[in-house]
């Protein structure tokens, strides 16, 4: 199964290891630092609109961090 996260984006559910918001992760320090490492790695898919979270994966060895507009309830509810 997959989800859809916002425009023509979706992720399989079995890859998705967390679905997190930014307003409330980005105030600690830790999760800006591993934000930006992300994004200076090339694992950053970024989104359209002004993103309200993040959908992070891991599947073949890879992981992925994809910015979304969707909230995170709205992400909750399409997975249910």
């Amino acid at each position: 199964m997959y989800l859809n996260i916002g425009g023509d984006m979706a992720v399989r559910d079995t890859a998705i290891i967390g679905i997190f918001d930014l307003d409330n992760t980005s105030i600690s320090a830790k999760t800006r630092e591993f934000l930006g490492q992300a994004e200076q790695e090339g694992q950053v898919v970024p989104c359209d609109d002004l993103p309200k979270a993040f959908v992070l994966t891991a599947e073949y060895g890879m992981s992925r961090l994809y910015l979304t507009s969707l909230n995170t309830a709205t992400l909750e509810k399409r997975m249910k």
